[in-house]
């Protein structure tokens, strides 16, 4: 609390202009006041980051909701015994045994590759000597080397005996002509760039360790023929956000463009918001 504050109440209270509960009370809503304000001092917003703590505080979430925590202080020292306990956990004889009651992925994104493991008891034996009576499953999750998969597209060439022609049938359509990029590749190019911030020297990385050899500027151009593709996308999208009855729109600091030498200039994004939950990206000024 300040302490011009705490004189001034003293003073009244000496003058008997308040009571001593008063002043107690004055005291308290001063002191709990002051912690807020110490508390949103604590605050930081920059160009970097909506909220950026000087000292972290792993209590605190939104805006406001440490308040209850900070009020709390003036309590610091009363502490309360709580009795220990335990608890008894049921045991599992499925995951005991590593058996997946539950599968923890989504089998219709995620590829599955079915392994079967011979049983022991039954080496040696005939199929009339067994049988097989059911089954258990189990799941780990794996990875390969590399995610990536060459499409490689044989077209026969046929001669016709009556006319002596020869024909092949044309290759398959790419979304951009002329290039070996499959659009499934370019679609998880630039979501890995734009959602996932996975740089293209990265992806370029990633690539070469697959054992997939290409220039790191042929990822730059093939960046740049996708974002050309989608802009009549971008002008129907933006034309939508701008028709909502209702707009909202906000500003977001970034650093871009050289202003002098060793340092960037301040630059916005100007997100937009619609009615139908839709966001657009109008420019960067």
């Amino acid at each position: 609390m300040p302490p011009q504050a705490i004189d001034q109440y003293r003073r009244a209270f000496e003058n008997h202009e308040l009571t001593r509960e008063q002043f107690d009370g004055l005291l308290n809503t001063v002191g709990d006041l002051s912690r807020q304000v110490e508390w949103f001092k604590r605050q930081l917003f920059g160009e970097k980051s909506e909220r950026r703590l000087v000292e972290p505080d792993p209590q605190q979430g939104t805006l406001g909701q440490a308040f209850e925590a900070v009020a709390s202080d003036a309590a610091e020292g009363k502490k309360t015994a709580v009795g220990a306990h335990e608890r008894t956990r049921k045991a599992n004889n499925a995951a005991a045994e590593g058996e997946d009651t539950r599968p923890f992925f989504d089998e219709a994104k995620v590829p599955v590759e079915v392994i079967e493991l011979p049983s022991p008891e039954a080496a040696g034996l005939t199929a009339q000597q067994y049988e097989v009576v059911g089954q258990k499953v189990s799941h780990r999750l794996a990875q390969r080397p590399g995610s990536y998969v060459v499409l490689k597209y044989v077209r026969p060439v046929i001669k016709r005996h009556d006319t002596l022609a020869l024909s092949c049938a044309p290759a398959p359509l790419g979304v951009i002509e002329g290039s070996r990029a499959d659009v499934s590749f370019i679609a998880a190019m630039m979501v890995d760039k734009l959602v996932y911030h996975l740089p293209l020297y990265r992806q370029h990385q990633r690539l070469q360790a697959a054992g997939v050899r290409v220039s790191r500027q042929w990822l730059t151009q093939l960046m740049q023929s996708a974002v050309q593709l989608l802009e009549p996308v971008y002008d129907a999208h933006l034309a939508g956000v701008l028709s909502s009855r209702i707009k909202a729109m906000d500003e977001t600091p970034i650093k871009a463009g050289v202003k002098a030498p060793g340092k960037m200039r301040t630059a916005y994004f100007w997100p937009i918001y619609g009615e139908h939950d839709e966001i657009c990206l109008d420019r960067i000024c």
